[in-house]
C-alpha cells in the first residue's frame, strides 16, 4: 500500500502552505543607452551594452 493521509487536511492549512505559490512580475529597469525595459544587472537584450559597453553584437 502507498502512503495515505490519515486524516483530511483542513482548507486553512492547504491555503497557508500555498501562500507561498504566487508568481511575482519580474523587476524591469529602462536600459540607459536605449531606453528599452530590460532586467537589472544584465545585458541589454535590445542593444548589447552593459555598464555602457556594448558587450554582445545584437543582429536586426
Amino acid at each position: 500500500m502507498g502512503a495515505v493521509p490519515k486524516r483530511k487536511i483542513s482548507r486553512g492549512r492547504r491555503n497557508r502552505r500555498r501562500s507561498h505559490h504566487a508568481l511575482t512580475v519580474p523587476h524591469l529597469v529602462l536600459c540607459p543607452q536605449c531606453k528599452e525595459p530590460m532586467l537589472p544587472h544584465r545585458v541589454c537584450p535590445s542593444c548589447g551594452t552593459y555598464r555602457g559597453r556594448e558587450v554582445i553584437q545584437v543582429e536586426g
